[in-house]
């Protein structure tokens, strides 16, 4: 199994570019794209290539990493009602004990609603199993296969600045468990075990469900917070659009993000980078509508810039964004910059490849690009994109024909799209 883990901090930092690099548009189809990357801003996991291709897919290319959401209530889920009261973690309007535990779980249900309410993707109501209760104050295991909750369990994660983060347990292999008779993965990526933390009772920190917000405007919105944090729940790493719900920075107190969710605009939070992925990571056979793709590479003006980039023959790592000309709205965002052909492995040529576009007869995109130093530190980025590599160093009796070393991130550039001819 492998881990990996999300986290909500602070404020956004200015944006920076330098050397010159070309953006090159390969491939515009409206159909599906046979180009391999995949490299949105999700988690990824290499299959084990020491263990039989039955178990480890016989490919070294990454893996997204996701639930299982081909059966009806294939995702459990779960909360612990243990609470801060010394200062009180979770501010509610009803303050008995029953309403107090009531409120909070109305705010979890609708925020699942979100993550579940967007069109075309396989993520739907009915794969998520009932939300159940825990008594215990320290509910979060990461190896019990249990996906839950926690809203006062202390935690070494809980750094300067961290309101809450996302512990994932991710399967390297068809076969492998996480707690004792827990599901065997079917699937190399599959999710097996993810838990949420929230800051516990803390005097500089607290947290309201809607309802109590517009009171306590010193207290953070749990709802955008819990929003957040289910992204990476369900596989997303943080996405550097300022508009994404995977933004990695949350409202400032007595705010929240977005409208609240409606019968009418039920992932109202979403952006539409959010929903993008979310249709990329959980695809619907069925969709007909977003079906378009726009796929390239970014190549330096001069090779030289690639120095200190050993192995990568094109950018690394880089935002390409998607803009809808009508609307002006960013419509998807990918983390670029390598490819992987099976059986592997990963290949730093700048290649980039945007899905799940919307097509029609007035349908049309710009694209740009820029280096990850603005509010996404750049360490998180390379953090994120590890895991598209492993090698004998990471993992001993790695084979050598299957290992990769992933580069240092291009952080100083500016991009043009380079002329025909």
């Amino acid at each position: 199994m492998r881990h990996s883990k999300g986290f909500a901090l602070g404020f956004p930092q200015s944006i920076r570019r330098r050397f010159l690099a070309w953006l090159l548009i390969l491939h515009v189809a409206w159909l599906a794209c046979p180009v391999p990357a995949l490299p949105y801003a999700f988690g990824y996991v290499v299959g084990d290539m020491r263990q039989a291709a039955a178990l480890s897919g016989g490919t070294a290319c990454p893996q997204k990493t996701r639930f299982d959401a081909s059966q009806t209530g294939a995702i459990n889920r779960r909360w612990s009602t243990s609470l801060g009261s010394n200062p009180a973690s979770i501010l509610t309007t009803d303050q008995t004990p029953a309403g107090q535990l009531n409120e909070i779980e109305a705010a979890i249900s609708e925020t699942f609603a979100i993550w579940t309410g967007v069109a075309e993707t396989t993520l739907v109501p009915s794969t998520l199993a009932p939300l159940m209760r825990a008594s215990a104050q320290s509910a979060c295991n990461s190896n019990d296969g249990l996906n839950t909750i926690c809203l006062n369990q202390a935690d070494p994660g809980f750094t300067t600045g961290v309101l809450a983060f996302t512990r994932v347990t991710v399967a390297d292999e068809a076969g492998a468990q996480v707690g004792p008779g827990g599901p065997a993965s079917t699937f190399t990526g599959q999710i097996l075990d993810a838990d949420i933390l929230f800051r516990p009772a803390d005097p500089s920190t607290s947290f309201a469900t809607p309802s109590a917000l517009a009171a306590n405007q010193q207290a953070y919105d749990f709802e955008s917070v819990l929003g957040h944090e289910l992204g990476h729940f369900f596989g997303f790493e943080h996405s550097n659009v300022w508009s994404s719900m995977m933004f990695p920075f949350v409202p400032a107190a007595g705010q929240f993000r977005g409208p609240r969710p409606s019968p009418a605009a039920p992932d109202a939070p979403l952006a539409d980078d959010d929903r993008t992925g979310l249709r990329v990571l959980y695809s619907d056979a069925a969709d007909t509508t977003h079906v378009g793709t726009i796929s390239g590479r970014i190549l330096p003006a001069n090779a030289i810039s690639l120095a200190s980039q050993p192995g990568a023959t094109g950018i690394f790592a880089a935002q390409v964004v998607a803009i809808d000309n009508a609307s002006g709205a960013v419509i998807a965002a990918v983390n670029s910059g390598w490819t992987c052909s099976d059986p592997g492995p990963t290949i730093f040529d700048g290649s980039y490849l945007i899905e799940k576009l919307p097509v029609g007869p007035m349908q049309s995109y710009q694209i740009y690009v820029e280096p990850f130093t603005g509010a996404e530190d750049p360490s998180d980025v390379a953090n994120a994109l590890a895991n598209v590599c492993r090698n004998a160093i990471t993992d001993p009796g790695w084979p050598a024909n299957f290992a990769c070393t992933v580069p240092a991130l291009s952080t100083n550039f500016m991009a043009r799209i380079r002329p025909p001819g």
